[in-house]
């Protein structure tokens, strides 16, 4: 039973990772570039208000050089995977308590997974 229980857990974790990333990287940047490109820059070394989201899908959290991160974010040790960006893009401040960021959340999940993929594209 208890097999049984791990197994349903990790392929839901696989399956919500693999959902995250069904989103369209061309749509994603318009909605980036209207929604968080005021406060992240795509490129690698240039923070604004928040760090750099350079090559963020798949790197630990609070790793970008030179950014003066929140302690809520600096104790957050769950990778940047498409399901942790989903979720946090989702409503940041109720999934890492007491970050910096300030945005609600982007509420629609085709939104998300479009933002993600678009994410995934910066290396």
């Amino acid at each position: 039973m208890l097999l049984r229980i791990v197994l349903i857990v990790v392929f839901a974790g696989l399956a919500s990772s693999a959902t995250a990333l069904d989103g369209d990287p061309v749509a994603g940047k318009s909605i980036f570039q209207r929604i968080c490109q005021n406060c992240h820059s795509p490129e690698i070394g240039i923070n604004k208000v928040g760090p750099s989201l350079w090559n963020i899908v798949g790197r630990p959290p609070a790793a970008v050089p030179d950014y003066a991160y929140s302690e809520g974010m600096k104790t957050n040790k769950t990778p940047w995977t498409a399901a942790a960006l989903d979720t946090y893009i989702a409503d940041p401040r109720g999934d890492v308590h007491g970050v910096k960021m300030y945005f609600k959340g982007l509420a629609d999940g085709k939104d998300r997974a479009d933002v993600v993929a678009y994410l995934s594209t910066l290396k």
